[in-house]
């Protein structure tokens, strides 16, 4: 009799008296980055019912590499846009660096706090 595994065409190999499935995971170019280390942080501990249904579809990592890829271009994205709202240029970099740096801290830490709120602690994500 065969088991449900090996109907749907899976295979084993045998480990000393142990049969072991033969599964591989997929090969992966994309290191997740941050902002999907903390949405999968955030499902794990948050969501659990949905991190699980992930895991089981396969869907997981594509879905930490689709938040990942879009939290770090629309970072950029709001970084520019808020910098030149701002009046935040080179000029103001070599006039005054302190100024500068106070300036660009602001606007990051305000950019990333949309960006968590709207994208990595959503409860449907991306």
């Amino acid at each position: 009799m065969k088991s449900l595994y090996e109907e749907l065409g899976g295979t084993y190999r045998q480990v000393g008296d142990y049969f072991i499935p033969d599964i591989e995971l997929p090969e992966r170019n994309y290191e997740i980055g941050k902002y999907g280390r903390m949405r999968h942080r955030y499902l794990k501990e948050h969501r659990k019912i949905q991190y699980t249904t992930m895991i089981l579809n396969g869907t997981l990592y594509d879905h930490l590499e689709e938040i990942d890829r879009i939290s770090n271009e629309r970072m950029e994205t709001m970084v520019a846009a808020m910098k030149k709202q701002q009046g935040i240029t080179e000029e103001l970099k070599a006039a005054d660096q302190l100024a500068w740096v106070g300036a660009m801290n602001n606007i990051r830490i305000a950019a990333e706090e949309i960006i968590l709120r709207e994208l990595v602690y959503e409860e449907d994500g991306a």
